[in-house]
């Protein structure tokens, strides 16, 4: 066998595994998932069937925070330079100058020279801007 003709040979082999695991993870994943099925008791209630055998209902989920929840950053660098105000904002759950409310530019000489005419003119008539 020609090295060439080994080199193919083995390539084929490693795809055809790795073709195997990834529909066989596809197939068999969603059965490995809840196979197992304790879980919490205080989440998962059980009832005996008519032959004896234990039936688990769907676990309830536990609320969790969406993705636009605010997070405050609590990181004792980033509290070093923060106002009591700001701090104030975050531990009553807001996002402190951002987000929501009145929309205030920032008017500092060095981030004015790098914005856009279009963005500027968006600032001056007080909206948010769109465009870099």
């Amino acid at each position: 066998m020609t090295t060439t003709r080994k080199v193919v040979t083995i390539a084929g082999m490693a795809g055809t595994l790795i073709a195997g695991g990834v529909i066989g993870a596809t197939l068999a994943g969603p059965l490995a998932a809840s196979a197992n099925n304790a879980g919490n008791p205080s989440t998962n209630s059980a009832s005996t069937g008519s032959l004896g055998t234990t039936q688990l209902t769907a676990a309830t989920a536990a609320p969790s925070a969406s993705a636009g929840t605010f997070k405050s950053n609590e990181n004792a660098t980033h509290e070093a330079g923060e106002s009591a105000t700001v701090e104030a904002q975050e531990n009553a759950g807001q996002r402190p100058g951002g987000g929501s409310g009145t929309f205030t530019p920032n008017e500092n000489a060095t981030h004015e020279s790098t914005e856009s005419a279009a963005r500027e003119a968006q600032e001056n008539a007080g909206q948010r801007p769109t465009v870099p």
